[in-house]
């Protein structure tokens, strides 16, 4: 298979599904995938990326699972998507009309899970329509049905200087 650039329209051979299921505890929800998670075809794929690590250590997961293992994720009553499915990259190279807050919506009121964890404040931008300065990390007012919203700090190793792993903490609370 061919090495992909580093952003642009994900490939269909790329694309890798959501992982939903009528009345999980918990859906994380990224902006899209990075080009190295697009080029695996698994979620949070790169090797600096601290989503799979922190799962484990905040009591998620029993065991650290591996990019390639995400569906496994559902024994645990937890899914996965992202606000763009048709793209991958960075952030800051997505076009603005790549998040499609609408399909979500959809996708979190006919799954209904207990709570939809952002896992970044741009993909909780994306969503709520504001800009990230006027999202707070953590809980948020807004629900999607009965589901509750929590934005996270992002694992990215891109945004380390932000990371927090106590908001981790805190969702696994809320959740478990």
């Amino acid at each position: 298979m061919s090495e992909l650039p580093s952003f642009g329209l994900l490939p269909e051979a790329h694309l890798v599904p959501d992982l939903l299921a009528p009345g999980l505890k918990l859906v994380f929800c990224g902006t899209a995938l990075g080009r190295r998670s697009a080029q695996d075809r698994a979620y949070y794929a790169h090797p600096n990326n601290l989503f799979w690590r922190t799962l484990h250590e905040v009591g998620l997961t029993p065991t650290r699972f591996a990019p390639d293992d995400y569906a496994r994720l559902l024994d645990h009553g937890i899914g996965l998507t992202d606000l763009a499915k048709r793209h991958f990259g960075n952030d800051a190279q997505l076009p603005g009309d790549a998040f499609d807050a609408a399909a979500l919506a959809e996708k979190i009121e006919a799954h209904a899970p207990a709570m939809l964890a952002f896992t970044s404040k741009k993909a909780a931008s994306g969503f709520l329509g504001r800009p990230t300065g006027k999202i707070a990390l953590g809980e948020q007012e807004e629900k999607i049905g009965a589901t509750r919203l929590f934005v996270l700090p992002s694992p990215s190793g891109a945004a380390r200087g932000r990371w927090d792993r106590a908001l981790w903490e805190r969702l696994a609370r809320a959740v478990s």
